[in-house]
Parts: C-alpha cells; structure tokens; sequence
C-alpha cells in the first residue's frame, strides 16, 4: 500500500520526487522519504509524517543529484517514524519497496549471524542487506537476481546503487510497478496517476519483470533473465478530473461528480437510439453461464452484495459473492461454465488480484470491474468493464462506487436480455429509466448539501451509529457505516433491518444515532415496523425514504426524501446522503477527509 517513484535523469530530480510524492500519498502516508545519488554517495533524507514535512526538510538542505528513489509509508512492519522511513540504505545501496517480505526474519536472523546490524524494525532493510551482501561477491545481474529468488511475498522495488551511478533498477512481484517515458529522462512509479504529470507514454511491468532505467533508454527483463521488450500505452489527459479546482477536498469533489460519472458510463454502454447495451467479445456466452460468483473488498464487496440482488431478480442465474481475502484460501470447486467477476477500483487490490489469479490458474472464465484499465486486475482478466469514474484521490471511495454498482446494473441487464429472462418492453424500460438516472442523482444532491450538515450535528458526541435496511437497501447500509468508520472513526455497525430482533437490538438506548433506509419497496411496511422498534427503545432515527406521506413520523429526528424512481435505481441515490453524513461528521470532527487514519485508497498488501 506504500508508494514509490523512481527518476534516472540528466538535470536535479529531487522537486519532481516531491511532487510524484505528493500524488502517491493517497497510498500511504505514515511516514516519506527520498535517496538521490550526489557526488557518488547516496544521499537519504526522511521522516514521519505528510510529504510536507519531507518537503520543508529538502528546502533547508536540498537533496542534489540527477538519479534518485522517493518512497510514502503505509506501516506494516514497525510503527511509523523515522528510522522505519523509507529509503533503506547501506553504504552501497538503497531501497524503496511496497509490498511485505514474508521471510524477513528468518533472512534477518542469517544476516545478523554474518555480523551485519540493522536500524529499523521493518522487512524492506532485509533487502538492502541482501543485496549489499550479494555484491560483494557477484557483479549487478548475478546480485539482483540472487536477492529477487531469496525474498518470499510481494514487492515492487526501486533500487539505487553506489558503484553504478548512472542507473535505477526496478522490479515487481505482486505489487504494481509502472515504467514511464520522458525527454532525456525516465520514471519508476507504483501508479500511472505519479507519472502523468511527467509523461503520458507508460509500461507496466508484470509478475517477475526487472527494468533498468537510464536517463536516455530502459530495459526490461523476465523472471529468467532474458531481455524482452514491453509494450508502451499512451494514456488519456484528465489532469482536470485529477485535481480539487475550487473544492475543499477531494472527496466532496468526488462526492459532487457522481452524475457525472453515472452519465459517462452510462453513455459508453447504453445506445439509446438503439435502447440496446453495447457489450461485444463477452467471454462466455451468457446462455451457457451456471452461475456468476462476484469478488471485491470493502465497497466493491458492498457492490457485489447489491449486484446479488439484481442478477436474481433479473436472472434465473445463482449468485455467489466472496470476499477476496477469503476466497482463495477456501476450498472451492472452481467450474468452467461459471463466471468469476472481480471487482476493484483500483484494479492493483492484492487480495482481489490474488483471488484472480487462482481463476486464471484453473483456466474459469474471468471480468473484471474497474477504473483503471491498465491495471494488473484488467490485465488479466479474459474481460474488462470500466467504470469510467476518472481519477479517484479520496481514500474512501464515492463515485467508483457508483460506478461499480451501475456497470454490474448494467451486465445484470444485458444478460437477463440475452437468455431472454426479460421481455423487451422492460428491458426497454430499463434502459430508458437508466436515461434518467444521472438528473436524479444531481437532484439528490442538491437536495442533501443543504440539509446532511444540520443532522451531522447529532453525531457529534455519540458513541455509535447503526444503519438499517431491508433487500437492496442492506448493502447500502452497510456501505454507509463503512464511510462513517472509515472517515469520522466513529464506531457504526450495518444490518438488515429484519435481524434486530437476533441480537443488535441490545445496542439501542437512548440517543444512539440509527439511519433507516426505508424507500418505498415490498419491504416498505415492515421496515417501517422495525423503525419504531428502534425508536421505542430511544434511539433517535435519521430516516432515509422516497415516501414519507404514509409515515407516522413525530418521533423520527430527521427525514431526508430522496426521489422516486425504478426500485432497481434506489440504491443509487440512496447512498448519496450517507456518503454526505460520513463527510459532514467527519469534517466537524476535523479529520483528515482525504487521508482517513491508518488507511490507503490501494491495497496492495495481503
């Protein structure tokens, strides 16, 4: 979850590793550090905390040198500081690494019997050991490889080296590495976003790859040592998507885009002068599909549960979901005549990735969900959706979220049509409702920005928060206490509104904030009921409904009437006020918006 960049120039790159920093940050920002190469020494600088504070300490004694390394923290290994601080440097080398290093002790304990003493308490110096000690009795090649074959796990590395001054070396094992292209000079990266604003022409390494940067040509090699040459991709402009303009954060920026991002996806798969979905080369034909089983993490979970619900409503399809971080680690009867559909915003998720690979392996048939296309996860797959939410900074995710449930809305429409499990009038009907789709969600907006803030007060001094809903409004549930814990800290627990009664309705007293979801669908009546179980035992509701005429509602502390459309639709302007309230307490609270504690927006770490 960390991030790296690397630079092999023929002018100073110390500014431009700064500023690479600062938009790799949204990957880990426990501690920054950058290592450059002056007067043939290598020259480390790092600390704790932001890329600000690494920024101050450059400004009163610059980092000279036209190589260099740069490296933001997600602690895993050792408690964020200094010492633990990346780059990792001996006399003769330095290393920048996201990723873990599952043997890092057993190495430790053989380096230190060969008298060699280490400084930090985190599994990356174990590779700045190794290959120190390597080089004393192999050339490069020979030490690279020989420190690459010992490391057990995942790593993406930058490597500088003492002796061979001219040259950064690169390398990936299951975390994300990225090569780019410039004048004169060229560039490490765990991501495209760090690189674009230097380049836009860009090479991504796979599983086992080394590169070799110079400031005038990069070379590639396998895991076998033989040189190969890589496909370079030419990426899109949307450095205006990539930056806050005129709001405060990112988040709220992301937040206020979702009609943007609902109209652009739904313009790349809808003809509607043909009101038809556009989806060519599927991998499977959907009539031969036994069943679809749908992977993610956290929100893209959350996703893949409201996915559940549309598939079976709109298919005679069955519908597993699986958290990735568990999925390959059961024992599953993997079948070729199912399709695994994986779900990542990031599309670099390790544990999504790893779940993926297992499929790849057993030769199933594979798509994935995502919104960078050139990711590892899009790589692999037999089959890519893109969500086409552009760049999403924020850390807890809002408009990839709405993309991933729109583009899975989407599929569960398209094969319902195909295996001729809709009629064409509603599948017509469906296409036209999904027109209007992007108007509703900027009317929900509207509508919340005004009044999200006045309930948020009520939170403040709480202890808890509870989210409750029935059918396709529990993932959304869950969802919105997943945004509360992730950016205001504050504990909150999502149910289906039905299973009060087994247990979490010991958790309600008096003044416990408790969000109800309650659109006015078959589960209208008894939510409803559940509501006033809630409010019976003095929790104080916050009530979410697109009917509030037929609602009892002199007890209720708020309600917030979002507008009516297809059943099917609702829990995509559901969301929007719960993703407003985890903003609006949050920013009360004074937390850090875009860069919640003790998180980042890729994990790329099991």
């Amino acid at each position: 979850m960390c991030g790296i960049i690397g630079i092999a120039s023929n002018k100073l790159v110390a500014s431009n590793i700064i500023q690479s920093l600062k938009k790799l940050e949204y990957r880990g920002y426990d501690s920054a550090g950058i290592a450059t190469i002056v007067n043939g020494e290598i020259n480390e600088k790092k600390c704790a905390g932001r890329v600000d504070n690494l920024e101050k300490m450059l400004f009163k004694n610059p980092s000279n040198g036209s190589l260099g390394i740069g490296h933001v923290r997600w602690a895993t290994h050792g408690i964020p500081s200094q010492v633990n601080a990346h780059p990792h440097s001996s006399e003769e080398v330095s290393v920048v690494h996201n990723g873990i290093i599952e043997n890092s002790n057993v190495l430790k304990k053989d380096l230190e019997k060969k008298g060699y003493k280490f400084k930090s308490q985190t599994d990356t110096e174990v590779i700045t050991i190794l290959l120190t000690d390597f080089l004393k009795d192999f050339d490069l090649v020979d030490a690279i490889n020989k420190t690459l074959k010992t490391l057990n796990g995942s790593f993406a590395l930058g490597i500088l080296f003492k002796k061979f001054n001219n040259i950064v070396v690169g390398a990936r094992r299951g975390s994300p590495l990225a090569v780019g292209y410039g004048p004169e000079e060229n560039y490490l990266g765990s991501d495209s976003y760090a690189l674009k604003s230097m380049t836009n022409k860009i090479t991504y390494l796979d599983d086992g790859d080394v590169c070799v940067l110079t400031n005038n040509k990069v070379d590639f090699y396998n895991s076998k040592n033989k040189k190969i040459n890589k496909e370079i991709l030419i990426l899109s402009n949307d450095k205006h998507t990539a930056e806050k303009g005129e709001y405060k954060d990112f988040m709220s920026k992301e937040i206020n885009e979702q009609n943007i991002t609902a109209k652009t996806c739904i313009k790349e798969y809808v003809d509607q002068l043909r009101k038809d979905i556009n989806l060519y080369n599927f991998p499977i034909n959907p009539k031969d599909i036994q069943k679809i089983v749908l992977i993610g993490c956290g929100t893209a979970y959350h996703s893949c549960i409201t996915a559940k619900y549309w598939f079976e409503e709109l298919t005679n399809i069955p519908i597993e979901i699986d958290i990735a971080s568990e999925f390959r680690y059961r024992k599953i009867k993997l079948n070729k005549k199912n399709l695994y559909v994986f779900v990542s915003q990031s599309g670099e998720t390790a544990d999504t990735f790893a779940a993926l690979d297992l499929c790849k392996k057993n030769k199933v048939k594979t798509c994935s969900i995502v919104n960078v296309v050139e990711s590892s996860i899009a790589r692999s797959s037999d089959f890519v959706l893109p969500i086409h939410a552009g760049p999403e900074i924020g850390v807890a995710s809002t408009k990839a979220f709405i993309g991933q449930m729109l583009v899975l809305y989407i599929l569960a429409i398209k094969i319902s049509e195909v295996r001729k499990e809709i009629s064409q009038s509603d599948y017509e009907k469906k296409i036209n409702d999904l027109k209007k789709l992007p108007d509703l969600i900027k009317k929900t907006l509207n509508y919340c920005q005004d009044n999200i803030p006045i309930i948020a007060k009520d939170f403040l001094k709480a202890k808890g928060a509870m989210f409750l809903g029935r059918g396709l409004s529990f993932p959304i549930a869950l969802e919105g206490a997943l945004k509360l814990k992730e950016l205001s800290y504050l504990h909150a627990e999502g149910y289906p509104a039905g299973e009060m009664k087994h247990g979490p309705l010991a958790l309600i007293e008096e003044g416990l904030p408790v969000v109800i979801l309650a659109p006015k669908d078959r589960y209208f009546e008894k939510t409803i009921s559940n509501m006033q179980e809630v409010i019976a035992r003095g929790g104080k509701v916050i009530l979410i409904t697109n009917e509030s005429n037929n609602i009892i509602s002199e007890n209720v502390r708020f309600t917030l009437e979002i507008p009516k459309t297809d059943d099917y639709l609702t829990p995509f302007l559901m969301t929007i006020p719960l993703q407003l309230l985890a903003y609006h307490v949050a920013s009360l609270k004074n937390c850090d918006i875009d860069k919640p504690r003790n998180l980042a927006k890729s994990v790329t770490v099991e």
